[in-house]
C-alpha cells in the first residue's frame, strides 16, 4: 500500500513542478475552438447522413416500382 501512495504523492509533485499549465485565456481559446469544429463537424456528418437516407431511399422506391 505503501508503493501506491508513494506513486501518487510523487505524480502530483510532478503535475506541480514539471508541468508548464496553459494561461486561463488560452484554454478559453482552445475549448471555444474545439466546440466550433465540433458542431461543424456534427453538422457535416448529419448533412451526409441525410444525403444518404435520400439516395438510399431514392434507389429502393425506383427498384419497387
Amino acid at each position: 500500500m505503501s508503493k501506491v501512495t508513494n506513486y501518487i504523492s510523487e505524480a502530483f509533485a510532478e503535475l506541480k513542478t514539471n508541468v508548464t499549465w496553459p494561461e486561463w485565456a488560452e484554454i478559453q481559446r482552445l475549448t471555444i475552438i474545439v466546440a466550433v469544429f465540433s458542431v461543424i463537424f456534427a453538422l457535416l456528418t448529419f448533412g451526409i447522413d441525410r444525403g444518404f437516407e435520400v439516395l438510399v431511399a431514392n434507389i429502393y422506391s425506383f427498384l419497387k416500382n
